[in-house]
Formats: C-alpha cells, structure tokens, sequence
C-alpha cells in the first residue's frame, strides 16, 4: 500500500490531468454516440435504436444546413479581419512606443474582461444609432470586434517573445524590410497568429449572445438554430454535425502538433 501510495503522489499532476481531460471529452463522447440513436419522439435523450440515417441525411432537417453555412461563411471572414487587424495591433502594441499606448492596451483587453451580453447590447445600440440594417453586416462586424482581443493577446506574447537580434541580423546580411518580415518575422510569429486563427474561428462559428443581439429576421446561424431547435426537439442531425466539428478540430490539432515536431527534428 505504501508503494501504491508513493506512486499516486508522484504521479498526482498526471492523474488529474488526465481526469480533467476525461471531463471535458465526456460530453462529445455522449454527443458522438447518440449521433447514431433514432429516437421515438422529437427528444433525442434516451436511447432507442442504432440508426446511420442522420449521418447518411445529415441536411434532411428543413433551413439546418443553411445556417451551418451561414456560421461557417460568418466564421471563415471574421477569423480573416480580426487575425489581420490584431496582428497589425499586436506588433504596434509590442514593438512601438507611442502616446495613449497603455489605455489602447486597455480597451483591447476590456472586451475579454466584460460579459458578452454588454458588448452585444453596445453594439447592437451603435447599429441601430447608425440606423445600420441588422444582417449578415452586423453579424460579421461584431464577431471580428469580439475575436479581435483574443487575437491581439495571443500575437502580442509571441511577438514579445522573439528575439530581436534575429532580425537584426537579417538586416545585418542586407535584407531589405519586407524581406526581413517575410523571411524571419513572420515565420517567427506564424504559432501565435494560427493560434488566434483558429481560436476566432471556435468562438465565431460557436457565439450565440452577440449573435442573437445583432442578427436579422432572416439570418438564422447554427447556434441559433440549436437555441430554437432546443424548444421542439433537437434534432439528431445537430450531434452529427457536433461531432464532425469536434474531429475536425481534434485533427487540426493534431496535424498542427506532428508539424512542430518535424520543425523541431529538422533543427
């Protein structure tokens, strides 16, 4: 008992590391298996029988896959201008030193600090002073308003973090501006901008509360969907198309590890 003992003690961080994952991995394991249920009735809480017709028919479900197109075209172009527009405010943040500097550092990070619901109702207020029809527009202006601290945040650490003298040696070996960016800049900060990509694209495609506050009668996005979907039944299309999201990330994941290792063996 005492060796047993011994053991959880110094393996103690593992195993609750491990518990933890196990916890949150859980619920997309109960989604992935009920993905393949064919409920009697319009809930798909208990299970009744094994079926592939969700899978098979995933868009059988009238306006679902419509929206899951809207999330992902709403997605796909916020993650685009919050990356570029944070990484431009990254590198000004981190590299420059200019007046106002520290309240810009502040009022970039207030959005992650406040409740989305006070950013939401801002910004569905400024919509409607500026008499902006709410829509496709509105939706994708303030999801790149939403992203855009989590980008700055990210890029900025790994900004700060390069070495200088890299690129002073660049310059050094005459490499024009845009040759240093190109060649050691950017590829130095390549992690944290891919980073924040896909960390925009998880927190556009998944927003519900700024969504709601600033959508039209006519643009229905995926969650949105799910939220109205929740009063009548789910239907068991939503866990196929739940579980596919959660593979793709688990690959992007995993893609992204085995290339930062082929860097690090190649050097």
């Amino acid at each position: 008992m005492s060796r047993v003992f011994k053991w959880i003690r110094e393996h103690l961080a593992v195993l609750a590391g491990i518990l933890a994952l196990a916890y949150l991995v859980l619920p997309n394991l109960v989604v992935f298996a009920f993905s393949f249920n064919k409920p009697v009735g319009k809930f798909n809480y208990e299970w009744s029988q094994f079926s592939t017709d969700a899978w098979t028919h995933p868009c059988d479900v009238a306006d679902m896959c419509g929206s899951l197109s809207l999330s992902l075209q709403i997605a796909t172009l916020a993650t685009i201008g919050a990356t570029v527009l944070g990484t431009m405010v990254a590198f000004a943040l981190a590299r420059y030193r200019f007046r106002g500097r520290a309240a810009t550092t502040a009022l970039i990070f207030l959005p992650m600090a406040m409740p989305e619901v006070v950013m939401a109702a801002s910004l569905g207020t400024l919509f409607l002073n500026m008499r902006i029809q709410f829509g496709f527009l509105t939706i994708l202006i303030a999801h790149i308003m939403f992203c855009l601290s989590f980008v700055v945040t990210a890029v900025k650490a790994r900004v700060m973090s390069m070495d200088p003298r890299l690129e002073q040696a660049a310059q050094d070996l005459y490499a024009t501006p845009t040759q240093t960016f190109l060649k050691v800049t950017l590829p130095l900060a390549a992690p944290g901008i891919a980073a924040s990509a896909l960390l925009s694209f998880a927190l556009s495609f998944d927003d519900f509360i700024i969504t709601q506050f600033n959508s039209g009668p006519t643009t229905v996005t995926f969650p949105m969907f799910v939220w109205g979907a929740s009063q009548r039944g789910i239907p068991v299309q939503v866990n196929v198309i739940g579980t596919a999201m959660f593979i793709a990330a688990v690959l992007l994941t995993i893609a992204g590890q085995w290339v930062g290792n082929r860097r690090k063996a190649r050097y």
